[in-house]
């Protein structure tokens, strides 16, 4: 078989025998080199007509991943605002609890008669130490949360605790306040005590329930205890007397007044003007007599008058 090639027209055409080995040799590399300029026309054409599709769906892709990545970071940005603000709260409820517990500390040290300066609960409290060898660790979420909640707790039974504390110190406060102490007088002096002595009147041996003290007429005489007024009044061999109760088991008797200052059910503080002292009643002169009683019954006011409030 012949093949004929035109190359241009009025030349002479050219033969080709196919039984020419190196005839063959060009043809077939001829159709290969034809296939290979037909395949790379076909890859263009691909990529002409499918790429620009297959590239509009991965960027469809990536919008969406990063539609999804920007929804997760505003979830976080949420998440990371919700618990700063719950931990704000949190702060400020701790801070409120510190100043509550600051005013109870300076109350309580007032109670108990601390000195000034003893316990300052304004300024912080000195720490140190050398530094430790051991590396610092950083505290995660959680581990603050958890230190956070041990000490709203700690703070908690803090509050309780210095809360009964100070009602036991004011109970005390309050039962001190209503124990007789010091003298019923601001001006005088001892001039007959507790137990047998001669009376002044029949110059025998008797029993005398209280205690004297002399001063000029019109002296004041003072309430020794915290109470209310029990009787205002005259009482035989009393003269003007007033009687205060203390609610404890104590009563307190001022006698031979020149006038009494207080009424029946009035409250009394320690260190109160109750009357002026006189001597009406069964008196050689200007004086008032003092007695103690406790649930009933007579006692010695001397350890009483000795006391410091």
């Amino acid at each position: 078989m012949n093949i004929i090639i035109v190359a241009k027209p009025l030349s002479s055409p050219k033969v080709v025998r196919l039984g020419d080995r190196r005839m063959m040799v060009v043809v077939a590399t001829a159709c290969l080199a034809v296939a290979a300029v037909l395949l790379g026309a076909g890859a263009l054409l691909g990529a002409t007509v499918v790429g620009p599709g297959q590239a509009r769906i991965e960027i469809a892709q990536a919008r969406e991943q990063l539609e999804r990545q920007e929804a997760e970071l505003t979830r976080v940005q949420q998440s990371v605002a919700r618990d700063m603000d719950a931990l704000a709260v949190r702060l400020g409820k701790l801070q409120a609890e510190s100043m509550r517990l600051n005013a109870l500390g300076e109350r309580l040290a007032a109670v108990g008669k601390l000195d000034d300066g003893e316990f300052d609960f304004t300024a912080e409290p000195g720490l140190g130490g050398p530094k430790s060898a051991t590396p610092s660790v950083s505290l995660s979420a959680a581990e603050v949360d958890s230190a956070l909640e041990r000490l709203e707790q700690q703070f908690d039974r803090q509050s309780a605790q210095l809360g009964m504390l100070e009602s036991v110190l004011f109970d005390r406060e309050v039962d001190l306040g209503l124990m007789p102490a010091g003298l019923p007088v601001r001006t005088g002096y001892k001039s007959s005590g507790f137990g047998y002595r001669t009376d002044p009147f029949t110059g025998r041996p008797e029993f005398h329930g209280g205690v004297d003290f002399n001063g000029p007429r019109g002296s004041d005489v003072v309430s020794v205890a915290g109470g209310v007024v029990s009787y205002a009044g005259k009482k035989p061999g009393y003269g003007n007397v007033v009687e205060i109760d203390h609610g404890n088991g104590y009563m307190t008797r001022y006698a031979h007044n020149d006038r009494n200052l207080v009424e029946v059910g009035q409250p009394i503080r320690a260190g109160d003007l109750i009357a002026k002292m006189g001597s009406t009643g069964r008196a050689t002169g200007v004086h008032v007599h003092f007695e103690v009683w406790l649930n009933g019954r007579l006692v010695n006011p001397s350890e009483y008058i000795r006391a410091i409030r």
